[in-house]
């Protein structure tokens, strides 16, 4: 054998005991799930975003043969939650149930978080946009914002509103709302939306904005008050409530939920889930429930999500600045 064909029998060879390697990335990609996949809600157990996610978390695993269980770990803003994805293997077996506040807000704050909200995750897509709603206790003595606001004039520094956690959505709302308005209103940050109406129920504090699915019931219970919206339309969920932007054009906090997965899964499985998602916001029962707590179904595009999430990185980037938030 001349020294030129060994050398050809040798690279042959390589290829074929290498074929079934190459090939693995595919079959694996076809294959999933083979295993229970976990979705990391980074809010408190029972709160509306585990809500949100439930459902649709039952669909998938109805539709792809393979359990699809929610991990609610909350804790700083949802960036505990969102860290741990960010670290987790791309295999498409951990996902995150991203939101706003940990992936736009949170990189804008001093104590940034750990992981960078571009280059660590694969956006798959945002499943749903949302207004919070400012609300008071039904005995407060003010009926509209312009008396919520004529209200925090006349007692500077003795109305506090809460919010889910610092450099959240809420937080934002409540912050931006202060510095457009004028107004002094202390922050109190809570570890979930279920402590901050137990709060406002208890006079502890006077006002907060919060999602409407965790309130809802308590504005239909009449004990508390919706006094504004926070996206720039109004809500189906509450159609009578006016936005603040009706007051203060230009204010605008879209309380916003999506998926994404550790940077690197695999396309194949980016896709699978976006098809997937975009089929079960289509379905009548999910539309409902998004429809009553005044959610709007999205089901964008990965390259959408995040063209979205790098938008609003800038912009959110620039309100921390305007608000001279320092925490």
């Amino acid at each position: 054998m001349t020294t030129l064909t060994h050398r050809l029998m040798s690279c042959i060879s390589a290829l074929v005991l290498s074929a079934p390697l190459l090939a693995f990335p595919a079959v694996a990609a076809d294959a999933w799930p083979s295993r229970p996949v976990t979705i990391i809600n980074p809010w408190a157990a029972g709160g509306p975003a585990e809500a949100i996610i439930r459902p649709i978390a039952e669909k998938l695993g109805q539709r792809l043969g393979e359990p699809f269980v929610v991990d609610s770990r909350g804790g700083a803003n949802g960036t505990i939650g969102a860290a741990a994805v960010a670290r987790a293997q791309p295999d498409g077996y951990t996902l995150l149930f991203s939101h706003v506040g940990p992936i736009a807000i949170s990189p804008a704050l001093p104590n940034k978080p750990s992981y960078d909200s571009v280059k660590d995750f694969a956006p798959i897509t945002q499943i749903v946009s949302g207004p919070t709603v400012l609300v008071v206790r039904s005995d407060f003595p003010v009926r509209s914002l312009a008396e919520l606001i004529a209200y925090a004039k006349a007692h500077p520094g003795q109305v506090a509103y809460g919010s889910v956690g610092i450099g959240s959505s809420t937080h934002m709302a409540g912050a931006t709302l202060a510095q457009m308005s004028g107004t002094q209103m202390i922050h109190v940050p809570y570890r979930g939306s279920s402590m901050i109406n137990t709060d406002l129920l208890g006079g502890q504090i006077q006002t907060a904005f919060v999602n409407v699915a965790g309130v809802v019931g308590l504005i239909k219970d009449g004990k508390l008050r919706p006094i504004a919206v926070s996206t720039t339309k109004r809500t189906s969920a509450l159609p009578d409530v006016p936005t603040v932007a009706e007051s203060y054009p230009g204010f605008e906090v879209n309380s916003w939920y999506g998926l994404m997965a550790p940077a690197k899964t695999p396309p194949a499985i980016i896709a699978r889930l976006h098809a997937e998602i975009v089929e079960i916001l289509k379905m009548p029962d999910i539309q409902q429930r998004l429809k009553d707590n005044g959610l709007d179904a999205e089901g964008t595009t990965p390259d959408a999500y995040g063209a979205k999430i790098k938008s609003d990185l800038v912009r959110w980037a620039a309100a921390v600045k305007a608000a001279d938030i320092k925490e």
